[in-house]
């Protein structure tokens, strides 16, 4: 084979062509997003621990993006998070301008109410996921319940939550449902934001949610108690009082519901962005997502906020959701229960 030097004029120009055609979508991607804004859509109101992740990955993330496009947060609470999921196909751009941060939650409840959640999160492309959630239980306030014993002695445990597809309704109604605990839960919040100031007025009893969204001050003053955790893995700033509810299980039944109601955990925080989006221009997004999980000022701030990074990168997030989705139907029907 001739050398490019041993070529004519025209010779080397079809070659330098064909590099430039062979590199395009390199160039096409570095070149759209200079001068570009992209819009961070987080699924809730402002103060909660979306949110939180949300503007963290908006403050850093640009940086690592060929153009160093502005990065804004977009507050857009509803449904639990789905009003934002379905922006994505509805009024949203397709072009790579948009992500998401959803409740996982949603996936769960798409695979056992299908007719009520009518989303196929196969749909999506995955960015990537910053971290597995780490989710407790917990009692609120120095008459607050501070054991799994003392909780089932109440005559009512009382938990807010934003709808039934959220995670923190998902955790509240396991107690419930799996092991008959005297849960009662008042939907309709907002955010967790809003969940706090309830808490604080007495209005509720405890929450569910991410260890990690429970503000540090809570913590450093024993005003609350997590009793029950819904990962086997323990965080170690968690007390030991969190026991992994697989403990509480007494049947294979209970056990098989379980592994189903937790699946969505492992996809803690989760970004995504439409189906459509140019492959190369995600290709980009992935690659700054999985340099941003890498990134010592992110991360240092990260853990300055108590906030966990333990990433899963866009196609592993997509593996991890295709075998959720694999559920057998009858294990599915089963845990439909929460729902209703």
């Amino acid at each position: 084979m001739k050398s490019v030097r041993g070529l004519g004029s025209l010779g080397r120009a079809i070659v330098a062509f064909g590099g430039l055609v062979l590199s395009g979508p390199s160039f096409a991607a570095d070149d759209f997003y200079k001068d570009k804004t992209i819009n961070v859509v987080v699924g809730f109101t402002p103060g909660g621990g979306y949110d939180a992740y949300g503007r963290q990955l908006a403050r850093f993330m640009p940086d690592h993006i060929p153009g160093k496009p502005n990065m804004i947060v977009q507050n857009m609470p509803g449904a639990g998070s789905m009003t934002a999921v379905r922006a994505l196909d509805v009024t949203q751009p397709k072009d790579g301008t948009v992500m998401v941060i959803f409740n996982p939650g949603l996936i769960l409840q798409s695979m056992v109410q299908p007719d009520k959640v009518p989303v196929d999160f196969r749909k999506y492309s995955f960015v990537g996921v910053v971290t597995p959630d780490f989710r407790v239980c917990y009692g609120f306030g120095p008459k607050g319940v501070k054991s799994w014993d003392e909780m089932m002695a109440r005559k009512e445990f009382i938990l807010g939550g934003t709808g039934k597809g959220s995670g923190n309704y998902v955790n509240g109604a396991t107690l419930r449902e799996v092991f008959n605990a005297p849960v009662k839960q008042i939907l309709g919040f907002p955010g967790s934001n809003e969940q706090r100031l309830a808490l604080e007025r007495g209005e509720l009893d405890g929450d569910c949610g991410s260890f990690h969204s429970i503000p540090p001050a809570w913590l450093r003053d024993g005003r609350v108690y997590p009793f029950v955790r819904f990962t086997r893995e323990k965080e170690p700033e968690m007390p030991e009082s969190a026991r992994f509810i697989e403990d509480f299980a007494k049947t294979p039944e209970q056990r098989e519901l379980l592994s189903v109601l937790n699946a969505g955990d492992e996809v803690g925080r989760p970004f995504i962005v439409s189906r459509d989006i140019p492959a190369d221009r995600l290709a980009t997004l992935r690659k700054a997502f999985d340099s941003l999980m890498k990134d010592n000022a992110f991360r240092a701030e990260m853990a300055k906020q108590m906030l966990p990074v333990h990433p899963i990168n866009g196609p592993d997030a997509e593996q991890l959701l295709s075998r959720m989705l694999k559920t057998p139907r009858e294990v599915a029907d089963k845990a439909r229960v929460i729902f209703e």
